[in-house]
């Protein structure tokens, strides 16, 4: 079936690469147009590589290439007046708003006690603050639209629990919430809320030094790392994995799912 979200327009933040990359892509695939945001530049603190302005304007020249619109705009979602600004902009351009993927997200792993008064308030500024702000400037265009979905990228963390990882499991169980919270008094507006639980993905967040930090706060209580382990037999899963679940949320399919979880996580949240 094609044409799954033909005529809409999608928001997402994080597009520059990855998951966020592949939402667009898959959207667009679908008949949708893009407002893609992402700071494509310095993550606050992680151990990874961070995007860049060319990561976007890769994912521009994707979307183009299937003879969709597309605005971009290089944006700091914990800045919620500057990412206001971008969206009130890209609607100016696509004319509507009908789609929130709330995607961009940072993960800082370190054991408990190595936890930095940094690390944990930037996780959750942008993992949780950067969602609100989304959601917050996204919705009312939405409401005039006279109704649309929401889709907040959280994560297994957000289901059970992932070790090493506090403030990221913090920030992820508290996105679930606000998805049911919004979900709740957005109803009214026929505006469907729901959160999207992968479990690890093969995207940038996995390049660096990531993979080493982690093994090192694994080798000092391996008797957690079993919780990594997933219940289908494959270490991760790709970013359009998740996006057809992203699709599907978007689309009219799922029309009447709102305030619940949806996990494409091979079996990690159950295991």
């Amino acid at each position: 079936m094609a044409g799954r979200v033909e005529g809409k327009v999608a928001l997402i933040t994080g597009a520059a690469r990855g998951q966020g990359r592949a939402d667009a892509v898959r959207l667009a695939q679908e008949g949708a147009d893009i407002i893609a945001v992402d700071i494509a530049g310095p993550l606050p603190g992680v151990d990874y590589d961070s995007p860049t302005p060319e990561d976007l304007a890769e994912t521009v020249g994707l979307v183009e290439k299937l003879d969709r619109r597309i605005v971009s705009a290089k944006v700091d979602v914990r800045d919620a007046a500057a990412l206001k600004a971008a969206i009130d902009s890209g609607v100016a351009e696509l004319g509507r708003l009908d789609v929130i993927v709330a995607n961009a997200g940072i993960c800082i792993p370190r054991p408990w006690d190595k936890v930095t008064p940094e690390i944990y308030q930037n996780t959750i500024d942008t993992n949780v603050t950067g969602v609100w702000n989304t959601v917050i400037a996204g919705a009312p265009y939405l409401v005039e639209a006279g109704g649309g979905s929401v889709i907040i990228i959280s994560s297994a963390a957000g289901l059970k629990v992932q070790p090493f990882m506090v403030p990221y499991t913090t920030s992820k169980w508290a996105v679930r919430g606000m998805a049911k919270a919004f979900a709740a008094e957005l109803g009214q507006h026929n505006i469907r809320v729901n959160s999207v639980h992968p479990t690890g993905v093969n995207t940038p967040m996995g390049t660096g030094d990531m993979q080493t930090v982690l093994g090192e706060a694994i080798a000092g209580y391996p008797r957690l790392g079993g919780m990594f382990t997933n219940m289908l037999p494959v270490e991760g899963t790709e970013p359009e994995d998740v996006a057809n679940t992203v699709l599907f949320l978007a689309s009219d399919e799922s029309k009447f799912i709102t305030a619940h979880e949806l996990a494409p996580d091979a079996g990690n949240t159950e295991f």
